[in-house]
């Protein structure tokens, strides 16, 4: 099914009978998600309201992520929230996913970026919240639960995003030497330190990657800080390419493992773990293959996994039985009849994130 209009989606979702998933490029489901009839929401697409003065953007849940990228770009902004790239991706998935690159240590997640948004509820209602400028007061807010909670709710339509400048200058600090291991105590402290950094990662073949942004010649005193403050680790360079598109590895063989943790904890977990694919660091993540059907075995430790692809959904530790019971509740307000009850509810909307 694909819908044209917010008129036309309200009326699949009344007249429906069976379990539903909402769907735009389809880029970002998980193991156990997209069980249900497909509703593609492609058709709801174009940039209704742009305001650049006001950094201000308002799209339909259908726009690829491209067209918003090209129209902010010929203004000079960007999403700051900084979402990967994948092809066919949609505004809608990416909100639905709150899908957040390395920027986020700096300027939040996806859910920080939204103003307001419009969706379709279990019933077929149509319902707004937040709204198109920087401040606004309008009761319940609802933009920040849609924002991750992968169509378990409702169906986006319209979305509202604050947008931000583009960065005049920007520079990319790498420690080529250092293995994931030995690069947790480099970006953490440059994590910690007074230098404003923007993306702290580690790559295979790569090293330690650090990024500073904004007025040249801040970006020139805070990397030489940097510099002298990360000699103890190894060479310092500049890279030389962008790597931070980069960011979301795909995993060659096996499932791939999106893993969050706290620095302190990293030791044990990469004692238990094969070599990560990738670090994003500004949000303590870790991305690691494991053979197709296995689970990590890991230590005690804060934070939780996920199967991000692979056969069946898994979550590392089994939800709290208060959170169940929260989103239990919060599905069955949002979505009485079930509509969009599929193997994707084992996920829970309300839980640690980064």
């Amino acid at each position: 099914m694909r819908p044209e209009s917010e008129e036309d989606l309200s009326h699949v979702i009344r007249s429906a009978r069976e379990p539903l998933t909402p769907v735009g490029g389809g880029t970002r489901l998980r193991p156990g998600e997209g069980q249900g009839e497909r509703v593609n929401v492609s058709g709801l697409s174009g940039i209704t309201l742009y305001e650049p003065a006001a950094l201000t953007l308002v799209v339909r849940a259908g726009t690829r992520l491209t067209e918003v990228r090209k129209a902010l770009a010929a203004e000079g902004q960007m999403l700051a929230f900084e979402p990967d790239a994948r092809p066919d991706s949609t505004m809608g998935g990416i909100v639905a996913a709150n899908a957040s690159g390395p920027r986020r240590v700096q300027a939040g997640a996806c859910r920080d970026a939204l103003l307001g948004l419009r969706y379709v509820d279990g019933q077929g209602e149509v319902i707004r919240n937040g709204g198109r400028v920087m401040k606004n007061v309008t009761g319940y807010d609802l933009v920040k639960l849609m924002a991750g909670s992968r169509g378990q709710l409702g169906v986006l339509t319209e979305l509202s995003f604050r947008t931000a400048p583009i960065p005049p200058c920007t520079a990319t600090l790498a420690l080529p030497g250092l293995d994931a291991a030995s690069a947790i105590a480099a970006l953490t402290l440059a994590l910690t330190g007074p230098y404003d950094v923007s993306g702290a990662a580690w790559l295979p073949g790569q090293g330690a990657l650090i990024r500073v942004e904004g007025l040249e010649g801040s970006v020139a005193i805070r990397s030489q800080a940097l510099t002298e403050r990360l000699a103890r680790f190894g060479e310092v360079a500049m890279a030389g390419s962008d790597p931070w598109s980069g960011m979301v590895p795909t995993a060659a063989e096996g499932d791939l493992w999106r893993i969050i943790c706290r620095p302190s904890e990293t030791p044990g977990l990469f004692a238990a773990l094969p070599q990560p694919l990738a670090l994003d660091w500004g949000g303590s993540l870790i991305w690691v293959a494991l053979p197709p059907g296995e689970a990590p075995s890991l230590p005690a430790w804060s934070g939780h996994a996920i199967r991000v692809t692979g056969a069946a959904p898994l979550i590392l530790p089994a939800p709290n039985p208060v959170v169940q019971r929260l989103n239990a509740s919060l599905r069955e307000r949002f979505d009485p009849r079930g509509i969009f009850a599929s193997e994707s509810s084992c996920r829970p909307i309300l839980q640690k994130s980064s």
